[in-house]
C-alpha cells in the first residue's frame, strides 16, 4: 500500500515544469520558511516566559532523537533505490523511514500549536504537510515515511506536554496557548 500510494503521487511528477518546480522548491527550501515563520510566535511569546520556548525546542530534540533511532533500526530504503521513480531532487541513498524533514517540520508545527499559539500551529502544520507531500512528489520518500515522521513528532510533543504539565502543577505555572 505504501508503494501504491507513492506511485499515485510520484507518477504525476514530470508532467508540468511549474508544478514540479513548486514541489522541488518545497521539498528542499520550505522547511526554512517554516522555521522562520515559527520564529514569529516564538518571539511574540518570549515576553510571557521561556517555558514554552523550552518545550518547543525539547519537542524538536526529542522528535529528532526518536527519528534517528527509528532510522537506525529501519531497513526501508528510499524509493529511488528499489523502484523506477521520477526523482526530481538529488538525494543520497540510505534510510528512508522516517523522513527527517517531515519529523522536524511537524515537530515544530505541533509544538508551536501546543505550547505557543494554536493558530500559528495550524498554519505551520499546513506548511509541514506541503513539505511532506513534496518529499513524496520528488521521489525521495514514501508516504509512510512522512506519516511516521508526523507520528513521531506528535508523540514527542505529547510527551513534552505531559512532562511540562507535571512541572507546571508542581510550580503553579500556566502556559497561555490561546493566541
Amino acid at each position: 500500500m505504501n508503494y501504491h500510494l507513492f506511485q499515485l503521487v510520484n507518477a504525476a511528477a514530470g508532467r508540468s515544469d511549474l508544478v514540479d518546480d513548486f514541489f522541488e522548491w518545497s521539498a528542499v527550501w520550505l522547511i526554512y520558511v517554516l522555521a522562520a515563520t515559527a520564529a514569529i510566535p516564538v518571539l511574540t511569546h518570549l515576553r510571557h516566559g521561556r517555558a514554552a520556548l523550552v518545550r518547543v525546542v525539547a519537542s524538536l530534540g526529542l522528535a529528532f532523537a526518536v527519528g534517528q533511532a527509528v532510522a537506525a533500526l529501519s531497513t526501508e530504503v528510499r524509493p529511488f533505490q528499489t523502484h523506477p521513480v521520477h526523482q526530481l531532487i538529488p538525494h543520497a541513498a540510505g534510510a528512508s523511514l522516517p523522513s527527517d524533514h517531515a519529523t522536524a517540520a511537524f515537530a515544530v508545527a505541533f509544538a508551536v500549536g501546543a505550547f505557543l499559539s494554536r493558530r500559528w500551529g495550524v498554519a505551520l502544520s499546513v506548511l509541514a504537510t506541503i513539505i511532506g507531500f513534496a518529499r513524496v512528489w520528488t521521489g525521495v520518500h514514501y508516504p509512510g515515511d512522512i506519516l511516521v515522521g508526523a507520528l513521531i513528532a506528535a508523540a514527542a510533543v505529547a510527551t513534552i506536554g505531559v512532562v511540562g504539565r507535571a512541572y507546571d502543577r508542581r510550580t503553579g505555572r500556566r502556559l497561555d496557548t490561546t493566541a
